[in-house]
Formats: C-alpha cells, structure tokens, sequence
C-alpha cells in the first residue's frame, strides 16, 4: 500500500479521472447485487407457488440482462477513465526521468551504467503504471464489492451463515501480507539482474564489430549464457513465490463454499432460511470471490510496483551535481575569462589543472595543445559546466557561469568532440540534429564548410543517404567532417573543436580551418580549438601549452615556434614527419 501514498501526487493531479471510476465501480459493485436478489425472490416465488404465468418469469429475466447490459457499459466507461489516466503516468514518469538524466554530469553516468537505466525508464516504469490501473481497480472493486456483498448477506440473508463461510478470511490475509514482503524483496533483485542483462547486451551490440575481429563470440556467449542463467534464478525465485498466491486463495474460496453449503443446509433444515435464500447467499458467495481474488492480485502487483517505484525514485530523488543558476545572458557577445587556481575530479586527490589564467575575446581563436593528458578536454569539460569549479571561476561577460542558467549556458556553445557520435539515421537528419528546421540551402552551406558537401552527394542518395549504426559506413575523418557541419549549422557564438580534425588528411584540414576562419570573421564567434596536431593552431590568435594541468607556454605560433621549448620540438617533429610521409 505504500506505494498508493508514493502516487498521491499523480492522483491529486488526476483527480477528476480517478473519482469518474471509482464512483463508477461503486454503481457497478451495487447493480451486481441485484440480480442473485432477483434469482432468490424468483426461487421462493416459483417454489410458493406465487408466479402465475410464464410471462412474470420472462420479466424478471429481461430486468436480470437489462442490468447486466448497464454494467458492461460502465465497465467500458470506467476503463477508458482508469487506464487512460494509469497510461498518462507512464508518458509522465518516462518524460520526467529522461528530462533529470538530461540535467545530470559526467559523474552520475560513471556510476550508473546505460543499461540499468534504460531496465529503469521501460520495464520499472511499466509495473508502477499497472500498479496504478489494475491496482487502484483491485483496491476500489475489492473493497467496495466485498463490503457491499458482505452487508447483504449479514442484513438480508444470515449473519451466522456469513460468519461460518468466512472464517478461512483471516487466514489468508495472513498468508498473503507475508508472500507479499516476500515478493518484494525477491522482485526487487529480479529487476537488478535484468538490468545488468540489458548492461551487457547493450554492451556486446555496440562493440560487435571489436568482438568478431578479435574472435571472442564464444567467450562472449559463455559470460551472456552465465548472466541470463542468473536472471532466470531470481525471475524462478519471483515465480516461486508468486506461485503461493493462488493456492491459498483457492483454497481459502473452496472452504469458504465448503463452510456456506454445509450450515445453509443445517440452517435450511432448521427453518431459519429458505431455499430461494440460501441460492441468493451462494450466488453472493460467488461474487465475493472476486474481491478475494482480486485482494491477493492486488498485493502481487502492488509490491511489484512499489520495488520498481523504488528503484526509479532512487535515480529521480539524487541531487544534480550540477546547481543551475537563474541569470540569463544579456549580451550575444561576451569575453570568456578563465581564472582556474585549482581544480581536481571528485573523488581524486590529484590535480587536474592548476593557474590556468585565460582571456576569450568576441572573433577571437584560441588554440589549445599539450601532451596526452595534460588536462586539455578537462578545461572544455570546465567550460561547458560539466563539473563544478571549487577553486577559481570561469565568467563570460564579467557575470560567474555558476550564476548563469545552465540551458541558457549551452545554448550559446557548440561543440565537436573528440569521440564523434552519428545517430543510425540519414546524413541530413544527422547534421541538422540541432536545429530540425534547417532548410536544405543551410544543411548543404554548412557542409560545404566542413569540406564534406563533395563527399556526401558522392552517395547514391545524396543527403538522405542511411548512415548505419553510428555512421558505420563512414570514415572517421568523414564522421568528424559531418559533425562540424552538424555545429556551424547551430551558429553559436563560440565553436569548440576537441581535436576534431585528427582524422582528416592536411589538405583537407587547411581547407577547412580556412572557411572557419571566414565563418568567424563574418559572425564574430569565438573559436576554441584544441589539437595534438599543431598546424591545425598556426592561425590561431593565441595558443596555450598546457603540461600536467599547467600552462607552460602562451603566445601565437610565431612567438612559439622561435622558444625553445615543447611546441617548438613537437612542430619540427611533426613536419618532419609529413615531409618523411610526402615522399
């Protein structure tokens, strides 16, 4: 039950829904009564001798299937009112979960795997909206028949005779209150193993092609066969104890009849009731069956509910690491000032970066390169408010990013990272990803300044050519082109390019970074390159050398290039190479 009191504010806001079915099933739960009244009347009639023709019979039939014709329209009725608001639910909790994984950092995806959370946003969210519909059904039909039914058979029939068939009740809810915190419990661990099964499928489809070229599919199958040997376990442990509810229900409902027939028949002998009665009192029986079916289902499906509510409240209830701000950007064009003392990741001891001091002026190019691992895609990371800084702050327009809403942040950067990532759709769906409304003048203008527009109408169906599962039938340098068309198009005021030219020939490069250059010049954007490959930098206004998370070098190439030092050593080597290569 406590699951009802967790949605209390799902049905506060569905009110007028859930009061129409619930007001609904009471009428039907009354309607149900008459009919075994009407038989027990008809009965002692008949048996009395009060019924002179045959044409009383036939009317009180027609009474019998009116009603029943009534009911079934209301349970229509009531349906479409239940389930209707039971399906909203689930549009509610999916939309609700996916808009705070949205607003999550980096750190809560190292914690929770992808799998896991899809297991969450699907299979959880589907047993907390049948616990709504079916359970809240259980919970009205259940209560309302069964008392109903029960009044009646205590104030029109016998209160003893009710009180003998009655007694294996007790039992049975006693029963059924331990199988349910058991069945929670045991659902609970079921829903965990699934979710490392979906981690694991998830895991082996999207490494497939690493898979087969190493030869592991057998070993893969081994560690998938182990896993979902385990889901089985636990879902046979569920069903074990699923199992337990319909034996004691059944059993309880034939003692109950066993108990109603044996002292009617005493009671019957005694003159105390008479035949059309005691009918009447079976057939009630009858309809109280449901109400105890009905009890134990709604324990099964509610524990259900409430572990997989658990389990989704759990996610949804986790603080953002993130704060958002409440100030808007005032103007289009700001300057970007970075003042980082001291930043390390959570949970680390050691310093990512350390007196990074850094000016981003409007049309400004900053180019930015170091060793692997020098802390570069860190300082973007700080840039984009992917983590917080807790020494030091970073300002655009002279107002703290952290008091900035974050939405509003974003929505002035676009970024090409170093691991790009295409959708399994077309290339033109791909590119204009951002911004859905693009014509196809603006989606070919964009490509043809990432060097691509050649390239993509190459394809036999041009801009709608299908590019697979995350663009498996393109090359990596043709990947990263596409995604740099995918950000021009955004046309934010600052472009970050996390070495995305790495998988692209020189030539191509320099085309590129030529029509970026005209592209900002035009717009007056900020430009924030960073590059292992340092010819990529050589028009850049400035460029920092960024070593173990300090700045060791800062100029422009030329100034650069004359040091003695690691951008010098790095450039001659570099061109050294291509000259070697050229050959």
């Amino acid at each position: 039950m406590r699951l009802f009191n967790q949605l209390k504010w799902y049905f506060i806001q569905e009110w007028k829904r859930y009061l129409g079915s619930i007001l609904l099933l009471v009428i039907i739960a009354f309607l149900q009564l008459l009919p075994p009244k009407i038989i027990g009347i008809l009965i002692d009639s008949i048996i009395k001798n009060k019924i002179r023709d045959m044409s009383e019979i036939i009317l009180w039939i027609l009474l019998i299937i009116s009603i029943a014709i009534v009911i079934y329209i209301l349970r229509c009725l009531w349906r479409i009112l239940l389930f209707g608001a039971s399906y909203n639910l689930a549009t509610e909790l999916r939309v609700k979960f996916y808009s705070y994984l949205s607003k999550q950092s980096q750190i809560f995806f190292l914690k929770n795997r992808t799998g896991d959370l899809i297991s969450r946003a699907t299979n959880d969210v589907d047993r907390v909206v049948f616990a709504a519909g079916e359970g809240v059904l259980t919970l009205v039909d259940s209560t309302v028949m069964g008392l109903s039914v029960l009044i009646v058979m205590i104030t029109q029939i016998s209160w003893l005779l009710t009180i003998i068939s009655l007694i294996p009740m007790p039992i049975m809810a006693i029963l059924i209150k331990k199988y349910g915190k058991e069945l929670h419990d045991t659902f609970r661990n079921a829903q965990s193993a699934f979710s490392l099964l979906n981690n694991h499928t998830q895991e082996i489809l999207t490494s497939i092609r690493m898979i087969r070229s190493f030869g592991l599919e057998k070993n893969q199958l081994k560690k998938f066969n182990n896993i979902v040997n385990e889901v089985g376990k636990k879902n046979m442990e569920v069903a074990k104890i699923d199992a337990r509810f319909d034996p004691v229900i059944y059993l309880s409902v034939a003692f109950s009849n066993l108990f109603a027939i044996t002292g009617g028949g005493w009671l019957f002998w005694k003159n105390i009731i008479t035949i059309g009665q005691l009918t009447s009192f079976i057939m009630y029986l009858g309809l109280m069956i449901w109400p105890m079916l009905a009890l134990a289902w709604m324990f099964n499906i509610v524990e259900r509910g409430s572990a997989a509510w658990d389990r989704i409240y759990s996610i949804i209830n986790k603080k953002l690491y993130i704060k958002d701000g409440t100030e808007k950007i005032k103007n289009l064009l700001g300057k970007i000032t970075i003042n980082i003392n001291k930043f390390n990741y959570p949970n680390s001891k050691n310093s990512s970066l350390e007196n990074i001091y850094l000016n981003i002026y409007p049309g400004q190019t900053l180019g930015i390169c170091g060793p692997t691992g020098s802390g570069k895609s860190t300082l973007l990371k700080l840039i984009q408010r992917q983590f917080k800084i807790t020494k030091g702050e970073i300002s655009y327009d002279s107002l703290s990013l952290l008091k900035l809403k974050i939405d509003e942040w974003r929505n002035t950067i676009s970024i090409v990272n170093q691991t790009t990532f295409l959708f399994s759709d077309t290339i033109y769906n791909n590119i204009c990803l951002g911004n859905p409304n693009a014509s196809q003048k603006d989606v070919e203008k964009a490509a043809k300044l990432a060097n691509m527009h050649e390239d993509i109408i190459s394809f036999s169906e041009g801009y709608y050519t299908q590019v697979g599962e995350r663009g498996v039938i393109l090359s990596g340098g043709q990947k990263q082109r596409i995604s740099i068309a995918r950000a021009l198009l955004l046309n934010k005021k600052i472009l970050i390019l996390d070495d995305s030219l790495s998988a692209v020939d020189g030539n191509t490069e320099n085309k590129i970074l030529k029509n970026l250059k005209i592209w900002k010049k035009n717009h007056q954007h900020s430009l924030i390159i960073v590059a292992h490959r340092l010819s990529a930098l050589k028009n850049a206004d400035e460029i920092v050398v960024i070593h173990k998370g300090r700045i060791i070098q800062r100029g422009n190439h030329e100034k650069l290039i004359n040091e003695n030092n690691w951008y010098q050593s790095m450039y001659c080597y570099q061109q050294s190479k291509k000259s070697i290569e050229d050959i």
